[in-house]
């Protein structure tokens, strides 16, 4: 009864409550659906923005659980213990199928099995605004954006030009013995534009995997982790501007052996490194912009067994280092107001070198792959044309070719109308194909298969988008997407070995429904409702077979969140978030066998406050999260944060 009363309190406090959220209105302007400035009225591409004010009013939650609370974003993970992975899945789609990037450029871990980028190692403290495209996004963006992508927009590149100087610092503690530091400063001084952050968090942590029995008050996996950003701007010439920059993360924790088995001496180490550069120059009517990035990932686990014994490995070390260098010349020409061209040549290179040794029941047992064989190069050519009728009518058409060192070219296109109506009704549609690159392991390893296709997908979308001045918005989104030739892990049992194979079928699709409503100048609020559903089919003892394969990721899910100014100096932000029912699996390492499980439905209430003194300068915050204490499952076999609470201060100066 008392939860019940709880999760009212909740809706009752959500429709009462928040100003300063991004209500995405139509004079909006992103840079990621066209990879230029745009308006959200000239594009019909379905975008959703994460302004500065929101992150600030996010308290002590990390990148995972802020992505978390958008429309169809699941994140496996997001609320259990700091170290464990956050896997992303945008749309129900597999989580190598969301591509990151960083002020506009991918990127990506050579040493993963996927490929995808941890987000784990970025700081809220680094991010000035998060802008999500969704959709198949292969022509602009290259492999991986098959679902759509996640940009990740850092201080240093919102740097405004004409501020003398602005200092930042906060210092948050909570649960599980959590603390945060941060700093940040950014401005200009003669003409030269710079910006550093640091951020430093370390947790005691919880207990990552459901506990067993065997170590019931020893085991809280701690994290720790310290996040440096830094960046300068200048102007040589006329037109010309150039941005170096370095990003730096460094996380060490302690984590648990898998579902329900715990471990005492499980620690990892990873350290990434971005470092690069952007120019632009313009002139008359043209952009010419220059993106290069390193990105540097070095990886290592290590079980000793000392304190505790899983498994058949007495100890076990593994090496992960992967580097890739990535360069984007891109040609922006705006030939009047209704006509614009955008083109570029774009190069990666990606190398990995990997280790693996272990000492078991059947002596030591050692793999190492080095960077000469875990290697692959692409490229590719890409167009698109936006044209902007005054009519309202808006087309967006572009095509890529891209070439691979191992399967040569492959070309996708994309095909984007929208229509907007007297400023109040916007509609629209976007038909468009993308690819996902095998990953270095996938292509090479003792498993790789050097004869791989890529991931393709066909996705339409379309939807229909209603404003009312400034004061609501309200948009509808249906989405079917079929991806062939998905990378499977296929066992040969005549021949006991293993390879990545081509072979899965993926049919997904959904409905999406959002509104924003800015009640009054002090007080908004914003509401989603997402639904989705999927099969696989593939090949099972010579037969073509079917089956839902959604796991940990919820058909339905539904949020609400509201925030109000009480005066001058007190917000409140109430968050309400429902996750449906999904399945899920694991292994039992008792049977040696797949468990195939489906995880209950849960509702999550987190509330937000803060003061503001000396002008606002000076800000009190408290974090109040799972306020009803709901016991809930996101992976089999590892735990969720049940109520859990932070403090803090910010200065800004």
């Amino acid at each position: 009864m008392k939860r019940h009363f709880f999760v009212l309190a909740a809706v009752i406090i959500s429709n009462q409550l928040l100003a300063q959220q991004d209500t995405s209105l139509l004079d909006e302007a992103v840079v990621t659906a066209n990879r230029f400035p745009n308006k959200t009225s000239l594009s019909g591409k379905v975008i959703t923005v994460i302004t500065r004010a929101q992150l600030e009013q996010s308290g002590s939650k990390d990148l995972a659980q802020v992505l978390s609370e958008q429309a169809g974003i699941s994140i496996a993970g997001a609320n259990g213990n700091m170290g464990k992975d956050k896997s992303v899945y945008l749309r129900g789609g597999y989580v190598a199928h969301t591509l990151i990037t960083i002020d506009g450029i991918p990127v990506y871990d050579p040493s993963g099995i996927g490929g995808n980028f941890d987000i784990r190692n970025l700081s809220l403290a680094q991010i000035e605004r998060i802008e999500i495209l969704k959709g198949s996004q292969s022509t602009l963006y290259g492999s991986d954006a098959v679902n759509g992508v996640i940009n990740i927009i850092t201080v240093g590149h919102k740097t405004n030009s004409t501020q003398t100087n602005n200092t930042q610092a906060g210092l948050s503690y909570g649960s599980y013995d959590t603390w945060r530091v941060q700093a940040a400063v950014n401005g200009t001084a003669k003409k030269i534009q710079y910006n550093s952050s640091y951020s430093y968090v370390k947790s005691r942590g919880m207990n990552e995997a459901v506990n067993n029995g065997n170590f019931a008050e020893t085991d809280r996996d701690e994290y720790a982790q310290h996040n440096f950003q830094a960046g300068i701007g200048f102007s040589p010439a006329k037109g010309l501007s150039i941005k170096p920059f370095i990003r730096f993360s460094d996380i060490n924790g302690s984590i648990d052996q898998g579902a329900f088995t715990d471990e005492l001496d499980y620690t990892y180490k990873q350290k990434s490194v971005q470092a690069g550069l952007r120019g632009e120059y313009k002139w008359k009517q043209h952009t010419m912009t220059l993106l290069y990035n390193v990105n540097s990932v070095n990886r290592r686990y290590t079980d000793d067994s000392v304190k505790s014994r899983n498994g058949y490995d007495t100890w076990a070390e593994g090496s992960y280092k992967g580097n890739e260098h990535f360069a984007d010349l891109l040609w922006v020409m705006k030939k009047n107001q209704s006509l614009s061209f955008t083109g570029g040549v774009e190069f990666r290179n990606s190398v990995s070198d990997q280790r693996y040794n272990s000492v078991g029941f059947f002596g030591p047992y050692g793999t190492m792959y080095g960077k000469d064989s875990l290697r692959q190069q692409q490229g590719a050519l890409y167009g698109a044309v936006n044209w902007n009728s005054p009519s309202g009518f808006n087309l967006e058409a572009g095509s890529r070719l891209n070439l691979h060192s191992e399967y040569g070219p492959y070309p996708v296109f994309s095909l984007n109308p929208s229509w907007l109506l007297n400023k109040k009704v916007k509609v629209y549609a976007n038909l468009s194909s993308a690819y996902r690159t095998p990953s270095l392991y996938q292509l090479f390893s003792e498993y790789g298969n050097a004869a791989l296709e890529p991931e393709s997908a066909i996705t339409f979308e379309a939807g229909v988008q209603l404003y009312s001045g400034k004061k609501w918005t309200a948009r509808a989104t249906g989405f079917n997407r079929r991806v062939k030739d998905i990378m499977f892990f296929y066992y040969n049992a005549s021949t006991f070995q293993s390879q990545y194979i081509n072979q899965d079928r993926q049919h997904d699709f959904g409905l999406e429904l959002e509104g924003n409503w800015q009640i009054n100048s002090r007080s908004s609020l914003r509401a989603w409702y997402t639904w989705v559903d999927g099969k696989i089919s593939t090949v099972t003892n010579g037969k073509d077979t079917s089956y839902n394969n959604l796991l940990r990721r919820p058909r339905s899910s539904a949020g609400i969140q509201g925030n109000t100014m009480i005066g001058k100096r007190l917000l409140l932000n109430s968050n309400l978030q429902w996750s449906g029912k999904r399945k899920d699996a694991y292994f039992d390492n008792n049977s040696f066998s797949t468990v195939y499980v489906t995880l209950d439905a849960y509702i999550l209430w987190n509330l937000y406050a803060e003061y503001g003194f000396s002008k606002n300068r000076l800000k009190l915050f408290a974090d109040l999260r799972n306020i009803t204490n709901s016991r809930y499952t996101e992976i089999s076999g590892f735990n969720t944060a049940r109520f859990n609470a932070y403090t803090g201060i910010r200065l800004s100066f």
